[in-house]
């Protein structure tokens, strides 16, 4: 929102959400059963019924770059600014396809009301002569002249001062500015297409195409990072007149009184407005390499559809806590889901997804292309560890002190939770973090105060052995409804005192219940009104009951010094992160110089230590988040 929002500064359709669409949804029809219904050329108008196609390329077009831009600057490769974006910006921006839908909008009026604009060829080469003519003479200069007038202080105030709100620009950036200014710009873009019309020269090519390099050109000029090579400009030095790059754009929205031209520098070289520094940001962006990380977070995707809620994926959807679409939503998005199932297995390699900076430390996460299903299937466990392991070797290489692993890319069965890459690699700089000893005291923290017994129920992991072992230490009471869980948490209990408090019951009357992956519904409907569900997996359990609390999974509220984050963990909500995940930072901040990884040993040998646990180092690890800013969700449950 500009600083004094000016008449007409909200979008028309504001109050109809995400059925905005459907305001194009007749003219879409219309032509598309024209077009396959009707026998006279005339009304088998196919510009026309290439219309809706056209509108549905440019919001892929746009996407693409939202995606291309924020993979690349997650991974540093020439980056023009440092600075994090944050979910101000995200909410701010995340109608960006307004301007498609208006655009889209007046095409269509202009199809049916004016004369010529139906039934055009494929391609005419005056239309688009006149087409490039008209954009590099009068749209350049007039924007350059209009751009200024809205640096003027009572138009920016309360206009354009909403696009400069985004100092560190994303690609949809550029289309980012109230329903006034782009009746302004609609008017000047459409000048050319409106002449090409009027003079009969048009042709699908002529608007398709100047359609495409509008919103290419939009998007390179915000996107970030330097990718015009410098090449271009030594073959042919007079380009540095017709065509911006992105550096030249982002010290527009740095120093605001410079770089007003559209795509075209030329008029910022006529009338003296060319910044300074344009040329040796341009240079120092090419050469900026891929920024090396202290800190990784391995993570996984779930469903085949969060590939979307990752950050490089929909940027508005990835800025809030995860949840299954509707049935309607996966039916249109099929395709595109298909295609990322595609693109993510011919890849097959771990990528980078995300990056943050807190204190000293640079931060990634980076993502395993296998879904949920994928490792629930044992025949892919040498799959996941390949990859598991590449991701680690290729951490090493680069430097990395500290690699956690998302719970996902550990267990037992899969790798010994971590240990099996530790023993292949015993001479491994970079510390392996399982997460274990933070998730633990995370749950620990969480069970309210004073609770005597609690009931465990859901798969048996290592957080879930290490939880019961910390809880029969203090003398609560651990129950579990089924004789394998039971069994195989006994064999972590070697002390008679501890292992008394360990206890197999048939009852579901338990205030607190700890829960993990394999929690039934029916199970969940057993429970006492008020029960009190904390999970010790990394995934949520389906919420059946309203009259009881559910817990987010183990997870910290992150400092306010953490840049860079703009998209939720799953179905964490904004700036949380899993147990898991802050461990790896904590690792990191504090120099830890051994990995915190493997399986807890299961045996009935005496000799066992599990009874005399250091259950001091849960303390640690929980003093250390807090000391670094991590705050507990106490106070925060999913209900």
């Amino acid at each position: 929102m500009a600083s004094t929002p000016g008449i007409l500064t909200e979008w028309p359709w504001k109050s109809l959400g995400t059925f905005k669409h459907v305001l194009l949804v007749p003219f879409a029809i219309k032509s598309t059963y024209n077009y396959l219904t009707k026998d006279s050329p005339e009304e088998r108008d196919f510009s026309t019924f290439m219309a809706f196609p056209l509108l549905l390329w440019r919001m892929l077009h746009n996407q693409i770059w939202i995606s291309l831009s924020r993979y690349i600057n997650a991974k540093g490769n020439n980056r023009i600014l440092d600075r994090g974006l944050e979910f101000d910006q995200v909410d701010r921006e995340k109608n960006w396809d307004d301007q498609i839908l208006f655009n889209g909008i007046w095409f269509y009026v202009g199809i049916f009301t004016i004369d010529g604009a139906q039934n055009l060829p494929l391609w005419r080469s005056d239309g688009v002569l006149i087409t490039i003519l008209l954009h590099t003479t009068f749209v350049e200069f007039a924007y350059y002249w209009l751009h200024r007038a809205l640096h003027h202080h009572y138009l920016y105030n309360r206009y354009h001062s909403h696009h400069h709100s985004s100092i560190v620009t994303e690609p949809i950036t550029s289309v980012i500015h109230p329903f006034a200014e782009h009746i302004a710009y609609f008017v000047l873009f459409a000048t050319p297409i409106l002449t090409t019309l009027f003079t009969r020269t048009a042709s699908i090519a002529s608007i398709a195409g100047y359609m495409t390099y509008i919103d290419f050109m939009n998007n390179l000029g915000h996107c970030n990072f330097e990718l015009v090579p410098k090449s271009l400009f030594s073959i042919f030095p007079p380009l540095k007149y017709f065509m911006y790059t992105p550096s030249f754009h982002s010290l527009h929205h740095t120093q605001f009184r410079t770089n007003y031209s559209l795509f075209m520098p030329l008029y910022d070289y006529l009338y003296g407005t060319m910044d300074k520094s344009t040329d040796s940001l341009y240079e120092t962006s090419l050469k900026r390499g891929e920024e090396s990380a202290q800190v990784v977070y391995l993570t996984h995707l779930t469903t085949p559809e969060s590939i979307f809620h990752l950050q490089v994926g929909f940027a508005h959807v990835s800025s809030k806590p995860y949840v299954s679409p509707k049935w309607y939503i996966m039916m249109f998005m099929w395709p595109l889901t298909l295609w990322s199932i595609m693109i993510t297995w011919i890849y097959g390699r771990p990528f980078v997804v995300e990056r943050h900076r807190f204190n000293r430390l640079n931060v990634q996460t980076w993502a395993i292309p296998k879904y949920k299903l994928q490792y629930s299937l044992q025949w892919q466990n040498a799959s996941i560890n390949s990859l598991v392991e590449e991701a680690i070797l290729e951490a090493e290489e680069k430097g990395v002190k500290v690699l956690s692993l998302g719970l996902l890319n550990q267990s037992e069965e899969l790798n010994a939770y971590g240990a099996l890459y530790v023993k292949r690699h015993p001479e491994l700089k970079t510390k392996v973090v399982d997460g274990s000893s933070l998730a633990v005291a995370v749950i620990l923290n969480t069970i309210p105060k004073p609770t005597t017994q609690v009931l465990l129920r859901g798969k048996i992991t290592k957080v879930a052995s290490l939880v019961a072992l910390a809880l029969c230490h203090k003398g609560i009471q651990v129950a579990t409804l089924r004789e394998d869980e039971y069994t195989k948490l006994k064999n972590f209990l070697l002390n008679v005192d501890s292992k008394s408090n360990l206890v197999l019951t048939k009852s579901t009357s338990y205030q607190v219940w700890l829960v993990g992956d394999g929690l039934s519904e029916e199970e969940q409907l057993k429970a006492s009104k008020g029960t009190v569900f904390i999970p010790f997996s990394q995934f949520q359990p389906k919420k059946l009951r309203k009259d009881c609390f559910y817990h987010y999974t183990p997870a910290m509220l992150t400092p306010k010094s953490l840049e860079n984050v703009h998209s939720c963990e799953n179905w964490l909500p904004r700036r949380v992160m899993s147990a898991w995940r802050v461990a790896g930072i904590v690792h990191g901040l504090e120099d830890w110089n051994e990995h915190e990884c493997g399986v807890i040993p299961t045996t009935n040998n005496n000799n066992n230590n599990n009874n005399n646990a250091d259950f001091s180092h849960f303390h640690k690890v929980w003093e250390a988040a807090l000391r670094h800013g991590f705050q507990p969700l106490n106070n925060i449950s999913s209900t």
